[in-house]
């Protein structure tokens, strides 16, 4: 049922790159079902992400400072009087959009974060729990601040839009470090240590993907990580947010942890392998394009945080176990389903 709210909202999602990425399907399903539009609040670093989205009116950006500081208040006051008239959609859930909610004249809604069914699920395993929580993805979840039911996932699936420029941009920096052949994207690094794959096996990897007769290149911004590897195609820390998401969009597939850009490859059409260690698809944070796969292991100790914080007393054998030959076969079978 589609009820009588506002066609024009403020929507508030300030946390990581992956969460924020994960609105866009979202902001896309709205338009398409309720010709609503929509100004974002979002961290100035993250706000690239709604470049060109044709459901977005204008992104708002607020700094760390801002955000984690004591003015959040009044700067709070002063986002809602600019936002006079339009609606709430707080897909944050946090004392940040706390003061948001309470400042606001208009209609507010939020999404179900099922915290308690997470909080209980991690101490028991329950099967119903875990039923319940991986019948619906993240973006499947968002929806229901507005929606009395969740939409199918692939109308939800994350949406970056790029433009004819910045395609062309990304193809001659590939030209330029010397790929003239199908690639894959690789991602080993990780927010939190815990959910990257070993490094070793990274770059065991390579010559693995090298013999199937694919290129490689390395995205993401941990350059203490990769310092040794002196090679053209190690891109870490050198390009921008919406450069990435370009060549990625130019990748066959990537090769990544849980992590941010997991969800930029499927945002763009790459299909995704993805190897999830201390956290699970459970959570509601995976990749849910039409041939993006989860690499796991079935361990009783998984998954064992939410954002894979947790200190590992069994040496992260949840990733230690899955061996680069395997992961190569994983992706080469990935490829072969999505042609390419």
């Amino acid at each position: 049922m589609v009820r009588d709210f506002p066609d024009r909202w403020a929507v508030f999602r300030a946390s990581a790159l992956g969460d924020v990425t994960l609105t866009t399907g979202v902001l896309s399903w709205w338009h398409k079902t309720r010709q609503a539009r929509f100004t974002v609040i979002t961290r100035s670093n993250l706000a690239p992400l709604l470049a060109n989205h044709p459901a977005v009116d204008e992104v708002i950006g607020i700094t760390q400072d801002e955000i984690d500081g004591h003015d959040w208040w009044r700067k709070s006051r002063r986002i809602a009087a600019d936002c006079t008239g339009m609606g709430f959609i707080d897909l944050h859930r946090s004392l940040r959009s706390l003061a948001l909610k309470l400042r606001w004249e208009g209609i507010v809604r939020s999404y179900p974060k099922f915290g308690v069914s997470r909080r209980v699920y991690a101490r028991c395993r329950a099967d119903f729990l875990r039923q319940r929580l991986e019948a619906l993805n993240v973006p499947q979840r968002y929806a229901l601040a507005l929606d009395d039911t969740p939409p199918p996932a692939a109308e939800v699936r994350p949406v970056i839009h790029l433009s004819h420029q910045e395609t062309i941009a990304a193809r001659e920096h590939l030209g330029h470090i010397g790929l003239t052949k199908p690639f894959v994207a690789l991602h080993p690094f990780a927010t939190h240590p815990h959910k990257a794959w070993p490094m070793g096996y990274w770059l065991s990897l390579i010559p693995l993907i090298e013999r199937q007769g694919l290129d490689w290149i390395i995205v993401g911004k941990n350059p203490d990580h990769l310092q040794a590897l002196d090679d053209p195609r190690n891109l870490t820390g050198r390009t921008a947010l919406r450069e990435t998401c370009a060549i990625l969009a130019q990748a066959r597939a990537l090769v990544t942890g849980d992590s941010g850009p997991m969800h930029l490859a499927t945002a763009v059409g790459t299909p995704v392998v993805a190897l999830f260690g201390p956290t699970a698809k459970v959570w509601g944070f995976y990749p849910s394009g039409p041939f993006d796969t989860v690499l796991e292991r079935d361990l009783p100790c998984r998954p064992c945080s939410l954002h894979g914080t947790t200190r590992c007393k069994r040496g992260r054998e949840c990733l230690t176990s899955i061996e680069p030959d395997e992961a190569a076969q994983r992706l080469f079978h990935t490829l072969e389903l999505a042609g390419g």
